[in-house]
This record gives C-alpha cells, structure tokens and sequence, in this order.
C-alpha cells in the first residue's frame, strides 16, 4: 500500500474529508441563518453542491474510519477510480457554486449597493458562507487530488 497523504484510508484522508463536513456544514449554516438567501438561484445552487459535498464527505469519513480501525486496503484501483470521478464531479459542482455565488456577493455589495439599501439582506452571512465554500473546495480539490495521483501510479 502507497503512501499518499490525503488518500483513502489514510490518518490524513480522514483529517480532510471531516474537515470538509465542518466546512461545508458552517458555510450551509451560515447561509441558512441570512435573510433571503433562497430567493437567489445562485445562493440556492451553491447550498445544494455544499449538501452533496458534506455528504459524500461525511460518507467517505465513515469508509476511511472503517478501513482504519479494521485494517483494510481502500487502494485498490475501482475503489480509487469510483472516488477520483465523484471527487471532480463534486469538486466541479462547489466551484461553480462558490464562484456564482461569490460574483453575486460583489454585485450586491459593491455594484448596486443591495447590502446598505436593504438592511434585513445578511450580506455578511452571504460572504461568510463563500469564503467558507472556498475553504471546502480548496480541501476537496486536495483530497481528490490526492486520489488521482495514487490511481495515475497504478499504470
């Protein structure tokens, strides 16, 4: 078994995909608790990639502890390829969510100045909730690269 940090079944892999949940979770928090937040479609879309994220994040926490605590091998190569593809499915979904939602942040704030006319509008919460979509992608991009190098030195 290759040593990658961050891949599947590893001490490191776990650390990543649970800090992708507590990621994922407080940006969702953090968008769920602002005003007016369903009423955009971006906010929207990026709420439901953070929701599949901490799923399949939290779903892949659960496989790393149970390889861990029973001793068991998560670097075989259909395993690896199934977690590299849903991995940049995933990743793919939050980056787009993040960036639409960041451009609709910097319009609202800074191009017609929504976040000072109405003041019930969270655009703090709104921010919060991206910067913190970022950090989640950042760490999903690591983890599935990761996996991506373990299953590109198989060949």
């Amino acid at each position: 078994m290759k040593r990658v940090v961050g891949s599947p079944g590893t001490w490191s892999g776990m650390a990543l995909r649970l800090s992708q949940c507590v990621f994922a979770a407080a940006s969702v928090f953090s968008m769920v608790s602002g005003f007016g937040y369903s009423n955009y479609s971006a906010y929207f879309y990026m709420n439901l990639a953070l929701i599949l994220q901490l799923m399949w994040s939290l779903g892949l926490a659960c496989k790393d502890i149970f390889a861990l605590r029973n001793k068991k091998d998560l670097h075989t190569p259909d395993n690896l390829f199934i977690i590299v593809m849903v991995d940049w499915v995933v990743a793919t979904f939050m980056f787009s969510g993040a960036c639409a939602s960041a451009s609709l942040t910097i319009f609202f704030m800074w191009d017609v100045n929504f976040c000072e006319t109405y003041s019930k509008l969270a655009c703090r919460h709104f921010v919060l909730s991206v910067v913190l979509a970022f950090i989640t992608w950042l760490l999903q991009a690591a983890s599935s690269f990761s996996a991506f190098w373990l299953l590109v030195s198989f060949s």
